[in-house]
């Protein structure tokens, strides 16, 4: 027993001790490998942390750049249109000549080639736009152009639009808004389109929907008659729709403050909208209706169908070219109109109201051009003076669409702005040059639209707050937008 146990048993514990080492074996690797695994996902989540900071920092630094380019857009076409005086001034003897000797040239539209004029301030797509129209290289000029951004430009003339906000001036206004908007929706190729059902499940008629927008913005709380047999009538208390709706709100009974409220009011949904408020999106200047324009329609720059609505306006009732079912005629004063348009290329076509007039006759110099290429019979319309009364050869109200934009491999980065401008008040350019000429260098303070010269010994903050009051050559910004 003694021998055994010196032998055996003594030794049982140490081999215990080797098994249990030899299970422990390892143990070190798998926590080293475990703290490898925990580092790894954490240097994998900073690493995204970090991407997605650096790109979100490019992507607003982007951004901003894109921004400030659609702005410089915007103040540059502000600019390009306080010109067109001075441009109108020096091209005045061709064009009188073009107009048979009329000794007042007409406004030219220099808006439309804003893309190309103000490429030399854009980028490299820009510069070969005004390369292309000026046969001027400017690589050697300083200062010209973005580095690493670009805008797209678009001005659009309000003035040459229907001016819904008229109708909350006057009544004789709103007499004169119903009569284009009949005239605009009025024929009788749009009839499915009131025929059926709304979005939301309702029907509205032409007169409905006419009604309901001249309520919107006229002062009064009796019903609009868009009718042109009862102009004069007396109608009922504007109808209670809007309260009666699942989230109701109020008639607003003031002016549109934008386009896109005019959603609002009943009977405009989306198909009204896409065929008489904006048939193409991506092409503002055929939009025939407006809330920001004068009120006179500008016929050498408004657009074939607005044109056609105003000549439907002032029509005698049963005139073939507003009433035919098929709309062939329509569209072929459509077509010819825009044919005329694109042969003059931006010179103005027709000198004032008369001249169209007679041209809707089949008279002047344009009557066969207009009427005998669509093969029409002359319009009659109901009076040539209120004919003449509503339309104008000048537009001073704009709207400036600008998208500034940045190029950075495969990524992108736009901003749209939209800025509508005033340039009813504002003083030509040439009247501010006349006016340091003649104050010895300063502006007159005394003449109209002169811009105030701070005195050393004035009140700077008052002198700073007529400063602001005075009206800008670059006109008055009344709407702007951030897309």
């Amino acid at each position: 027993m003694a021998a055994r146990s010196s032998t055996g048993t003594p030794g049982a514990p140490s081999r215990l001790r080797r098994r249990l080492r030899g299970r422990e074996r390892g143990a070190a690797l798998i926590m080293v490998l475990g703290s490898l695994v925990m580092l790894a996902v954490m240097l994998a989540e900073t690493q995204d942390e970090m991407s997605t900071e650096f790109a979100s920092a490019l992507s607003d630094r982007d951004a901003l750049k894109a921004e400030y380019a659609a702005k410089s857009a915007i103040n540059l076409s502000r600019l390009l249109i306080a010109s067109e005086p001075t441009v109108r001034q020096a091209a005045g003897m061709i064009l009188s000549l073009l107009g048979g000797g009329n000794s007042k040239p007409p406004q030219i539209p220099i808006w439309e080639f804003a893309p190309q004029i103000l490429g030399a301030f854009n980028d490299a797509e820009g510069a070969a736009q005004f390369r292309a129209l000026t046969s001027t290289d400017i690589s050697g000029g300083a200062d010209l152009g973005m580095d690493g951004a670009g805008f797209e430009i678009r001005i659009v003339d309000e003035d040459s639009k229907i001016s819904l906000n008229t109708a909350a001036r006057s009544t004789f206004g709103a007499l004169n808004v119903a009569r284009q908007l009949m005239g605009l929706i009025g024929g009788p190729q749009y009839d499915p389109l009131f025929d059926r059902r709304s979005e939301t499940g309702e029907y509205s008629t032409r007169l409905d929907t006419c009604a309901a927008i001249i309520d919107w913005v006229d002062p009064n709380q009796d019903t609009a008659n868009c009718e042109a047999t009862a102009q004069n009538q007396a109608s009922g208390t504007e109808d209670s729709y809007y309260s009666n709706l699942s989230d109701p709100y109020k008639r607003k009974n003031a002016p549109f403050d934008s386009l896109e409220e005019l959603r609002m009011v009943r009977g405009v949904g989306d198909d009204f909208w896409a065929t008489f408020v904006e048939p193409d999106p991506s092409d503002p200047g055929k939009r025939p209706v407006s809330v920001w324009s004068q009120g006179k329609i500008n016929i050498n720059s408004t657009n074939p169908l607005t044109l056609l609505s105003y000549i439907c306006a002032q029509a005698k009732p049963g005139t073939p070219v507003c009433n035919d079912p098929t709309g062939a005629k329509p569209a072929a004063l459509l077509s010819t109109m825009s044919l005329l348009q694109g042969m003059f290329a931006g010179i103005p076509i027709f000198r004032s109201g008369k001249q169209l007039f007679q041209a809707l006759q089949g008279k002047g110099q344009f009557g066969p051009m207009l009427l005998g290429s669509a093969g029409l019979e002359p319009i009659d319309f109901l009076s040539e003076s209120e004919f003449e009364k509503g339309l104008s050869i000048e537009s001073k109200v704009f709207s400036i669409y600008a998208e500034g934009h940045v190029r950075q491999a495969r990524r992108e980065t736009h901003v749209r702005l939209t800025a509508v401008v005033d340039f009813r008040k504002a003083p030509s350019v040439e009247d501010l040059v006349n006016q340091v000429t003649s104050a010895g260098g300063g502006p007159n303070p005394s003449s109209p639209g002169a811009t105030a010269t701070p005195d050393s010994n004035a009140n700077t903050d008052e002198s700073g707050i007529q400063g602001a009051l005075v009206p800008s050559t670059a006109g008055r910004v009344v709407y702007y937008r951030v897309n």
